[in-house]
């Protein structure tokens, strides 16, 4: 290998890549609005969710209710209604997500220490936002319960009966449970998986569409050293983008980091090797540049947005498709970024998914080098 030759090749494709506006847009302007768009745009936190209340007693005991669910940050109370059919007219005109009716004999069966059903109605077109209000639901009224129970007690001098079983709730690693800890690490591996198969897919198709293949194949430059000329630039721009995503994430969405940037640094420089060879395959066996790009984006931007674990939970996938993502490198990445990030995971505890990578990385390289040496010949 002659280093004159390969710094020439990667002197040849940064050149092109500045001249190329969209691919410089890409470099540019993509990481940034990924994460701000990820960052701002997807959360599965549940907050102000809007409620209606029906309030047929209208008791001292039911406006205590509703007050319990006002002062929470789940719930926002947007209309009292007096009959059902307002009830229904608001959840279908979809000015609120769930109504809450409470009974007219209320107060009077908690006097006498009687079970109270209180009615909750949601909206389930989206299930796992009705089952969540469900549970917050539930939450607000055993915490209400109780303290109703409590008062009954006091009020007769007996003492509260402790349950023989109780639960102390520890929340590690993310301990404000705030979904952007979840997601905001994971829009790193989108945006390495997406910028670096995507313009290095351009690479060798740029050269069949230009016509400048031929003048290439002529030269005495070898294959190795035309496929490094082409790789290590955008290497060095996706770990450019890695440490601009990194800041965001850290500095602008204040996403816990507790891990080494060592660590960091190395575990995306592995799997930027894996989608450089990616993309670089592609480019050899697409010689459009249309083609290449949209296999680009098919191969490495939707696996990793739906079968990473980025957004959704792999254990909870059928098992057909918990199998397939083994063959998803972005699952791997996306699981050492929230270690990193969140547990403060070391190489050590790593080394799994860093095996995995490197698997991955060495049999694209091999792959990409074979078909484009062919191409050569």
């Amino acid at each position: 290998m002659n280093g004159k030759r390969l710094w020439a090749m990667a002197r040849k494709e940064v050149i092109q890549t500045v001249r190329d506006a969209r691919s410089l847009a890409i470099v540019v302007v993509m990481p940034v609005v990924m994460m701000l768009l990820f960052g701002y745009g997807v959360s599965l936190d549940l907050k102000h969710v809007t409620v209606i209340v029906y309030d047929r007693e209208n008791s001292q005991q039911s406006r205590d209710l509703v007050a319990r669910f006002r002062s929470s940050e789940y719930f926002e109370i947007v209309r009292s209604v007096d009959n059902y059919r307002e009830v229904v007219a608001g959840i279908d005109g979809g000015r609120a997500k769930m109504a809450l009716v409470i009974p007219s004999d209320f107060s009077e069966r908690l006097a006498k220490s009687l079970p109270v059903s209180v009615q909750a109605v949601a909206d389930a077109t989206d299930d796992n936002t009705a089952n969540v209000l469900f549970n917050y639901t539930e939450g607000v009224l055993r915490g209400y319960g109780q303290e109703v129970q409590l008062d009954w007690l006091r009020q007769r001098g007996q003492r509260q009966v402790q349950p023989p079983l109780s639960i102390e709730a520890r929340t590690w690693y993310n301990e404000n449970r705030e979904s952007s800890a979840f997601i905001v690490p994971g829009v790193l591996a989108l945006v390495m998986a997406v910028i670096g198969a995507f313009l290095t897919s351009l690479t060798i198709a740029r050269e069949w569409e230009r016509g400048t293949m031929e003048q290439l194949i002529s030269t005495p430059v070898q294959a190795l050293e035309v496929m490094l000329g082409k790789l290590v630039p955008y290497f060095v721009i996706g770990m450019v983008n890695a440490g601009i995503c990194v800041f965001i994430g850290i500095v602008w969405f204040e996403v816990p980091f507790r891990g080494s940037y060592v660590t960091l640094m190395v575990c995306s420089a592995l799997f930027l090797v894996v989608v450089l060879s990616q993309g670089f395959f592609i480019s050899v066996v697409a010689k459009s540049q249309l083609a290449a790009s949209q296999g680009a984006l098919i191969s490495t931007f939707l696996p990793a947005f739906l079968l990473s674990g980025f957004l959704f939970s792999i254990e909870n996938m059928p098992q057909v498709i918990q199998v397939f993502t083994h063959v998803i490198p972005a699952r791997y990445y996306v699981s050492i970024l929230k270690g990193v990030f969140l547990k403060g995971s070391t190489l050590d505890l790593l080394r799994a998914h860093l095996a995995a990578l490197a698997t991955f990385s060495v049999l694209l390289a091999l792959l990409a080098t074979r078909a484009f040496r062919k191409r050569l010949t």
